[in-house]
């Protein structure tokens, strides 16, 4: 041939990742982002501005000038290692002083179901008009049940991103079996008979399922959220979930004869306890020196999550079940712990009580904490983040469940997994039982066997996340399953 040959290389495979404006699931959301980046992906992060206004006036280094000028780019970091990770922030329609806990219904219609998606669709249209490479893929919070039709009016693969177990997703996908049964909504009546006809699930008590599920007013705007957003994601191109083939293959298996779906967790940064990009929403305590002065396996970590308040009642006795058990611990208590109305205050003498084994903070790195070799526990609502992390480190759980997908999320720990105990058998929760079940955890031989079988399901998960595991098999067929969708749409 005269003339040469010309080839054209492939351009980058561009995604904008959008998560739910709630810590759990922008630290899983990130840790995406950089998974598919580090594999070739040029990415749009976008967070709700309020999200990076929390974030940036967390970080220790950040002046308030930088922070009222909005020149903070957290992912600033990941640029520098060599990734394509650009940044985009949204309004959800209300002023950062508005407390979007405090009035959360309103904040649902007005901006979560009202607003956000407005805005949205003007980011991702621009985007689709001016980026280089072209945005091909929509990756969202399920949660966000307009992604659907946004990625359908620019021609995006959407990719729907559950960032709980695919247990409680399935769940969810199959509330119309569970309404034509008499398990949801106004009919249900506060049934318990056992559930045993979703697909991939053995069976299930109605008081494991997530708590918006057993509710008899399902008229809320959660709950048109919720509704909204199982739909849509049977819509959906690709279901992508943070979770372990290995440990949930039934209901992941399950849903795939009806959509593609992976399974590409556990999501934690590439060298762990140094994520590349801040994703704290708090000031982070550091607790390394108190840790240091421990003895192995002798501290209790205590730590209910980012934003769900417990009873006043039952905080209450798990300090006096502190005192009794005479146990080293950190305990994570957020001002509001109990109530976005007023902060929680501790009962009278408790820190004197605990002084020199009790060290008490309002919020800190928590994956440092529980990879120290002091830490012998951990007090948690099972959060689906905090879950995974432990697992990783080998450290068995005290599961306090308190609402949405914790209460499943404890059924996987304790009834099927057994690498966790309950706090309480029976309610209401007692101060000598919290003192018995503490003391058995952290104390005990008894835990020996708990230990024995945590380490197990964590070799599981590590296995999982080598170099030939199912989580890095798994994002590699995402990745060819977006480009064959992407090419069949260009010959249509």
């Amino acid at each position: 041939m005269d003339a040469k040959e010309t080839t054209t290389t492939p351009k980058a495979l561009h995604a904008v990742v959008f998560p739910i404006p709630l810590q759990g699931h922008v630290i899983p959301a990130v840790h995406l982002a950089i998974k598919l980046a580090s594999k070739g992906f040029t990415i749009t992060f976008v967070n709700t501005q309020v999200i990076h206004h929390h974030i940036t006036k967390s970080l220790p280094s950040t002046s308030q000038n930088d922070i009222d000028n909005n020149v903070v780019d957290i992912f600033a970091g990941a640029r520098e290692a060599g990734m394509d990770i650009r940044y985009q922030t949204v309004s959800d329609g209300f002023p950062l002083s508005f407390d979007r806990m405090l009035n959360h219904e309103r904040y649902l219609l007005e901006g979560h179901m009202g607003y956000l998606p407005v805005q949205m669709d003007k980011l991702v249209g621009h985007l689709v008009e001016s980026a280089d490479p072209p945005v091909s893929v929509l990756i969202a919070d399920t949660f966000h049940y307009w992604q659907t039709t946004l990625a359908k009016k620019y021609d995006l693969i959407s990719v729907s991103f559950w960032t709980e177990p695919a247990l409680v997703f399935s769940l969810y996908y199959h509330l119309d079996l569970l309404k034509m049964n008499g398990h949801y909504g106004a009919s249900h009546n506060n049934r318990e008979d056992i559930i045993g006809y979703i697909p991939g699930i053995k069976a299930i008590e109605p008081n494991d399922m997530p708590s918006y599920i057993r509710e008899l007013d399902v008229s809320t705007n959660m709950h048109r959220v919720i509704n909204n957003a199982f739909e849509s994601v049977k819509r959906a191109d690709i279901i992508l979930c943070n979770t372990v083939h290995e440990l949930e293959f039934e209901p992941i298996s399950a849903i795939q004869e009806r959509q593609p779906m992976f399974a590409i967790g556990p999501l934690f940064p590439s060298s762990f306890t140094n994520s590349l990009v801040p994703t704290s929403f708090k000031p982070e305590l550091d607790c390394t020196k108190w840790l240091n002065s421990k003895l192995p396996k002798s501290v209790l970590y205590i730590s209910f999550g980012s934003f769900v308040p417990c009873g006043k009642e039952e905080i209450d006795e798990i300090a006096h079940g502190l005192v009794l058990s005479k146990v080293n611990f950190i305990w994570v208590l957020r001002p509001d712990a109990t109530s976005y109305e007023e902060p929680y205050v501790l009962p009278n003498g408790f820190e004197n009580e605990v002084k020199g084994r009790g060290l008490i903070v309002t919020w800190t790195n928590q994956i440092e904490v529980i990879s120290h070799f002091a830490i012998g526990g951990f007090l948690t609502h099972c959060g689906w983040n905090s879950v995974l992390e432990s697992v990783w480190h080998g450290v068995p759980m005290l599961c306090f469940p308190l609402m949405t997908d914790q209460l499943t999320n404890r059924k996987l720990l304790v009834d099927d997994w057994r690498i966790g105990v309950n706090l309480c058998d029976k309610k209401p929760l007692d101060k000598f039982e919290v003192a018995k079940k503490i003391n058995n955890l952290i104390c005990e031989k008894s835990s020996d066997e708990l230990r024995v079988k945590i380490t197990k399901v964590k070799e599981i998960i590590k296995n999982s996340s080598a170099q030939d595991g199912s989580l890095e098999k798994n994002l590699c067929q995402f990745t060819r399953d977006v480009k064959t969708k992407i090419s069949g749409r260009s010959t249509m």
